[in-house]
């Protein structure tokens, strides 16, 4: 700015003003608009140099601008002054208004300090408003335009073109001027910060949309089956989405799997299993329904997928097929616990299923009340003793041999078997018991001998056959091993025991056909009973000891049927 006569400014002076204001405010950047500041001070308020000294996050100021002179703007730019030697600029020297101005014969005092600036000397002032090289003046720019806001720089000035210190009108334009760079550098700022969260915003969209698009790829490709269920409220576990691989386990189009919740699916015997997954997350094997009406054995893993806000709101379910791993379970079961040869329980197996009704406490008396005769004669014990009304597996006979029942007379989930009374000779009291039939084939080594392991093999695979045809469901036919077999029939008095010893050994002694010859057998019954406060060893031993009675009352030749 052309140094005029006050109060007098040429109009051309205030559009020059006007012009460099309005290009602060159109800059595109924060750096654009730093750089425009500086020039408008060379350009419209007629210094020959300026600086813009931009306040750093950690408070200390940094160059960020500097025109009229590329010499000095390449010494200084970017280096950085300490915000407590800048305060001490900004509280020394004449006070201008918002202005500060040291004259050199102060200023000599700053030389050493660590606030960025170029060195100028010449001659003393000829006269009282020259200005000296060594002058400085600061023009400090304040976020609310007053020097009680927040400081966001300091503009350096030097060199008026018309050599004297600024007059009145010269320091309100350049505290004027000030005012308005302080304007427009926040506006930058704000413009700067508002585009690096756009850019942020959209680049987490593209995170949040590449992440979603890899989950939808990994739920819909899965090779196992997945699907996403709401949780809570009235529509608790209804499918929401399923992937293909579940819609081919079970059978069902994915259009008919959202008309569903997994309650509607899941195998009645397994509704508790899955109540408490769906409550807990985690991991749980249960049977889910086919189309067809079957059911497949699954491995079920929950995650509960929750909204820091509003809690759970929906699971996310891995299915995975273990209908083969289960059929190998069972199969390794049913080895374990089944002979290999004739398929039917074997020792151990039939020793769990007779303790199983067995307690250690005799019954008082020995008699079972009517209502344990009635419940004996047409109920499944072995299933009453591990479950109760509800259904819930229960180990009884745990209970009674930790006595925690023993003073709760009258309270006793265990049916007690009690052996029937009368005697061996048939006299029965209508009472009715377990019943365990030892059989001892007759004939049986004679066989082997003769004909081969491989032919002996093929009796007991027919015999085991003729007695699993003879007795009732829910009896056991067991091999204990060699030629020896134990029926449990439960219900049966000692007529209908001895009746069932009968029926046995006349399906046994019919010629069986081995290798294009007929063989016979014959069997030696004894019959035991079981009753509580024996072991399943000591019933075992007593009906073997009867089964030896009655093979030696017997003639050897009506023994001997092979």
């Amino acid at each position: 700015m052309e140094t005029e006569s006050e109060p007098y400014v040429r109009l051309a002076t205030l559009r020059q003003l006007h012009q460099v204001m309005a290009d602060m405010n159109t800059a595109r950047s924060l750096a654009d608009t730093l750089q425009t500041v500086a020039d408008g001070v060379v350009n419209g308020l007629g210094y020959e140099l300026a600086c813009v000294n931009l306040v750093r996050p950690d408070g200390d100021l940094v160059v960020a601008a500097f025109a009229g002179n590329s010499a000095a703007e390449a010494l200084i730019t970017g280096r950085v002054g300490s915000r407590a030697s800048w305060d001490r600029r900004l509280n020394m020297g004449e006070r201008w208004g918002e202005l500060r101005f040291i004259p050199y014969t102060e200023g000599w005092i700053l030389d050493e300090d660590d606030v960025p600036q170029w060195f100028t000397d010449g001659p003393p002032p000829r006269f009282d408003d020259e200005w000296h090289p060594s002058d400085r003046l600061f023009a400090p720019m304040y976020a609310s335009g007053a020097s009680g806001g927040e400081l966001l720089g300091v503009i350096s000035v030097d060199r008026p073109r018309g050599g004297r210190r600024p007059g009145a009108w010269g320091r309100e334009a350049l505290q004027m001027y000030a005012f308005q760079a302080a304007i427009a550098i926040s506006n930058a700022r704000l413009r700067a910060n508002m585009q690096r969260a756009l850019v942020r915003l959209e680049r987490e969209q593209q995170a949040l949309r590449a992440s979603e698009e890899s989950f939808r790829q990994a739920f819909e490709y899965a090779p196992s089956g997945m699907a996403i269920a709401e949780m809570g409220g009235d529509q608790h576990g209804r499918i929401l989405r399923t992937n293909d691989a579940l819609c081919r386990l079970l059978g069902r189009p994915a259009s008919a799997m959202r008309r569903y919740s997994f309650s509607d699916l899941v195998h009645p015997e397994d509704i508790g299993t899955l109540l408490r997954t769906s409550a807990e997350g985690g991991r749980a094997e249960l049977r889910l329904g086919r189309r067809d009406g079957t059911y497949v054995w699954v491995s079920l893993r929950n995650s509960v997928v929750a909204d820091a806000a509003d809690g759970p709101r929906f699971l996310l379910t891995h299915v995975e097929d273990i209908e083969e791993r289960k059929r190998r379970e069972l199969q390794l079961a049913h080895r374990a616990s089944h002979d290999s040869l004739t398929g039917l329980p074997n020792s151990a197996e039939l020793r769990s299923r007779l303790s199983a009704r067995l307690c250690q406490r005799p019954v008082e008396g020995a008699r079972p009340s009517a209502i344990d005769s009635l419940d004996a004669a047409y109920g499944d014990h072995a299933a009453l003793a591990a479950h109760d009304s509800n259904g819930h597996g229960f180990d009884f006979a745990a209970v009674h041999r930790s006595g925690l029942y023993d003073g709760l007379d009258g309270f006793d989930h265990h049916v007690h078997v009690a052996a029937p009374g009368g005697d061996d000779s048939g006299a029965d009291d209508g009472t009715k018991g377990l019943a365990v039939l030892f059989c001892d084939l007759d004939g049986f080594k004679s066989i082997n001998d003769r004909f081969g392991h491989n032919a002996g093999d093929a009796v007991l695979i027919e015999v085991a056959r003729r007695l699993t045809s003879v007795v009732r469901d829910g009896d056991t036919v067991a091999r204990l091993g060699g030629d020896e077999f134990v029926v449990l029939a439960d219900g049966l008095g000692r007529a209908d025991a001895q009746d069932l010893a009968v029926r046995l050994r006349n399906a046994i002694i019919p010629p069986i056909r081995v290798d294009g010859r007929a063989v016979r057998v014959g069997a030696s019954f004894g019959i035991g009973w079981a009753h509580c406060g024996m072991t399943a060893d000591e019933v075992l031993q007593s009906a073997d000891q009867r089964m030896y009675v009655e093979k030696r009352s017997r003639a050897k030749q009506h023994r001997r049927a092979g």
